[in-house]
């Protein structure tokens, strides 16, 4: 332990207070307008990690010298906020979101139940199990797009968006555990562990799929009376005039850089070579598209890259906690620093202990996935899904004490099914 671990990990603990008190600096923002552009920059939970990153490296460049600050930035791996940008945009693209709309609606009219109300329980169970194959940042993303005008709008009660939300962040954390390359966690340990597919399928996949149905099928129930046949469609507003319907040549062309981007994932310059086309195809078929999300895809780059930097100096406190645990306790321990750091952190760190049994191996990452929902901070999906959704709460802001709340019954139910199942 040195003095820059020390300073890093107040500047980690400043960083995570902010993170839920994000909220208040909205309330700020209209109490000062003089300094209303900065507060309410404070105030975006996406752009916390990043600017206390910023921090950190001012003061390792005065305390350890700037060679040292920039040898540490430069020697972090930031492919994972690169490749949630990335699958973010094209994931949320008009002719991927119309593709996946229209496929669900053909599902929801054969279900047994209200199609508003099939659509929401399709969003919030079967499309988080997709990311075991689209990855979780891709299904995060189409999840929230579709959600949005449905749930997270006025007139839904903000309790009710919170437990939505919950539930929501909580699916796609295990939803990604059916398959060992899809969920950030899992990625960490897979290969070290020799975790394949089939393994993950086996001992978590059919238990993650239990405990989604369930807290979908839960917060469904509790939404039912508040949905309309009106809100099942993204419709355009009044004096806007209705885009023209999409090619199938074009909607395969965006599915083929998806596929192609989720393959690449581990390969930066490929993936991000292959975007760089997809914005020229975007502009070459303008007519057939809706803008890019690309500020929301940067702003949760920016937090991601943020946590990469900070959560890279906490290994001197995290290591020795994790390994010092024994099974049970160290599924509750995951369960719980999930919530203060990153999952696939928690994960990495647990793969770096030689001699872990298999049973703690399990409950390292049981716990890990489980508590995926509690915070923002606590899954890489996450920020993308508040950048998505803020703008249907109260002061367009998610509260973090909200969001726990929301997420405390879903987890719980997905800790259950792993532990008794």
């Amino acid at each position: 332990m040195t003095t820059i671990h020390i300073i890093s990990a107040i500047v980690f603990g400043l960083a995570l207070i902010h993170t839920f008190a994000a909220k208040s600096f909205e309330t700020l923002s209209r109490r000062h307008p003089r300094h209303a552009g900065l507060l309410h920059l404070l105030g975006e939970v996406e752009v916390v990690f990043g600017f206390w990153a910023f921090i950190l490296i001012i003061i390792m460049a005065f305390v350890s010298g700037g060679d040292a600050a920039i040898e540490y930035a430069e020697s972090r791996q930031y492919t994972e906020p690169l490749f949630v940008f990335v699958v973010m945009v094209v994931a949320a693209s008009r002719p991927v979101l119309d593709a996946v709309q229209r496929l669900l609606k053909g599902v929801a009219r054969v279900m047994p139940l209200r199609t508003e109300l099939a659509l929401v329980w399709l969003g919030l169970a079967l499309v988080p199990l997709t990311g075991s194959l689209i990855t979780e940042p891709a299904a995060m993303t189409l999840a929230a797009l579709m959600l949005a005008p449905q749930i997270f709008r006025p007139g839904i009660p903000e309790w009710l968006k919170y437990g939505a939300l919950g539930v929501l962040f909580v699916n796609v954390s295990i939803g990604g555990t059916l398959t060992s390359y899809a969920a950030p966690p899992v990625l960490m340990v897979a290969t070290t562990w020799n975790w394949d597919s089939a393994y993950m399928a086996s001992h978590f996949g059919w238990k993650a799929a239990i405990a989604v149905l369930i807290n979908a099928t839960g917060v469904s129930i509790l939404l039912r009376k508040y949905l309309h046949s009106n809100t099942s469609d993204i419709k355009p507003k009044a004096g806007e005039v209705e885009a023209p319907k999409v090619p199938l040549a074009v909607s395969l062309v965006h599915m083929i850089v998806l596929a192609g981007v989720v393959t690449l994932a581990h390969h930066p310059v490929l993936f991000i070579g292959l975007f760089l086309f997809f914005l020229g195809f975007v502009q070459a078929y303008e007519r057939y598209q809706s803008p890019l999300i690309l500020k929301e895809g940067l702003l949760v780059g920016f937090f991601l890259g943020g946590l990469v930097v900070l959560g890279g100096m906490q290994q001197w406190w995290l290591q020795p906690i994790v390994s010092s645990l024994k099974p049970l306790a160290l599924f509750f321990g995951a369960l719980g620093l999930t919530a203060i750091t990153d999952n696939a952190a928690l994960t990495y760190l647990g793969s770096l202990i030689v001699g872990m049994t298999d049973e703690a191996k399990y409950m390292l990452m049981a716990g890990a996935v489980a508590g995926g929902g509690l915070t923002v901070i606590a899954n890489a999906p996450n920020p993308a899904g508040v950048a998505l959704l803020r703008r249907g709460f109260k002061d367009e802001s998610i509260g973090a004490v909200g969001l726990l709340a929301g997420a405390l019954l879903p987890t719980a139910v997905a800790g259950l099914a792993f532990l008794a199942l």
